[in-house]
């Protein structure tokens, strides 16, 4: 047992964390970090205080069985004042900075891009409403410029966090909740759904890649281009098998599909990842997804279709056309 303390402590600790809200990567990660410092030490010596004194008082007052019994204290004003005074002195402290950050965070930036953002069990979609754009998992964005994200559940609730670029927000079905998000250097942050929402909660990721303008501009360029269809050859019949399986039922295909309940395809080949960023985007683990879903991402939505390894090879070959 102790050796498995000592392991979850050293993975904690781990210089190399994948997602670490301790190294703000934006201005509103900043500002969340330039509140932590504070408030921890506050809370830090209110800790050593206490706890410090409880000892103190359990060791030199124990009972010893001798001596007559303690005097009460109970309507000595002068203490009960000091000990409501004081912690309500402490709370203020706090609330005033933590109060003044949650309403600059609640602002609404200039310039910004909107963005809705609809949680799904479990994966992420991401509809740039003024850029004519739909994607899924990987959200991308131009350095120093702010994302305005309208959060929306489709089932349960989830919660949204890219630790080192914001805070988390919850998404509650029927609701829309509100946050931005800003990138300040080139690179890829990763995040995750942090409430609890079913089966595969822990392989609901996502991936928020920051880049150049010039780069983002040509993403979204490369985004509202239409599917390419294939002439011939396993990629044609890829593209007859996605039709006759029923995959266009639940997936978009720009000009080929208009299936919603799952993610939107036209431009899967363009993305690192997939089924919720659970997996990097390859052949092989194309292949491993579309033997059983269900077996490697338990409660997936999309069922087993009892693909032949022929029908897999056809299938991976149109998707890869899907730049």
């Amino acid at each position: 047992m102790t050796l498995g303390l000592l392991g979850l402590v050293a993975a904690a600790c781990a210089a190399d964390a994948p997602m670490d809200t301790f190294k703000p990567a934006g201005p509103n990660a900043r500002t969340i970090d330039n509140l932590i410092t504070p408030v921890f030490w506050v809370a830090g010596v209110v800790f050593v205080a206490v706890e410090g004194m409880a000892l103190i008082f359990v060791i030199r007052y124990r009972d010893r069985g001798e001596g007559p019994e303690p005097v009460q204290i109970h309507g000595n004003s002068r203490l009960e004042v000091g000990w409501t005074l004081i912690p309500a002195a402490i709370l203020v402290t706090i609330a005033i900075p933590t109060i003044a950050t949650i309403f600059n965070l609640a602002s609404k930036p200039a310039n910004a891009i909107n963005v809705t953002v609809t949680a799904r069990q479990w994966w992420w979609e991401y509809n740039y409403t003024d850029l004519g754009v739909v994607t899924a998992n990987e959200l991308h964005m131009p350095v120093g410029q702010p994302l305005e994200i309208t959060l929306i559940g489709a089932d349960v609730i989830h919660s949204f966090w890219v630790p080192s670029l914001a805070g988390k927000t919850d998404v509650v079905p029927g609701r829309e909740n509100h946050m931005n998000m800003t990138g300040d250097k080139v690179g890829t942050y990763l995040g995750q759904c942090t409430e609890f929402c079913g089966l595969s909660h822990a392989n609901m990721r996502l991936k928020a890649m920051v880049q150049t303008p010039a780069d983002f501009q040509a993403w979204v360029d490369d985004q509202r281009q239409a599917a390419a269809t294939p002439a011939g050859g396993e990629a044609a019949d890829g593209l007859a098998l996605f039709n006759a399986k029923g995959c266009a039922g639940c997936h978009t295909i720009q000009g080929v599909s208009k299936g919603t309940s799952g993610p939107n395809l036209t431009h899967l080949a363009s993305r690192t990842s997939f089924a919720g960023s659970m997996f990097e985007l390859n052949d092989e683990n194309l292949a491993i997804w579309l033997a059983n879903p269900p077996k490697v991402k338990p409660g997936s939505k999309m069922p087993d279709l009892n693909l032949s390894g022929d029908e897999i090879t056809k299938l991976i070959a149109y998707l890869d056309t899907l730049e």
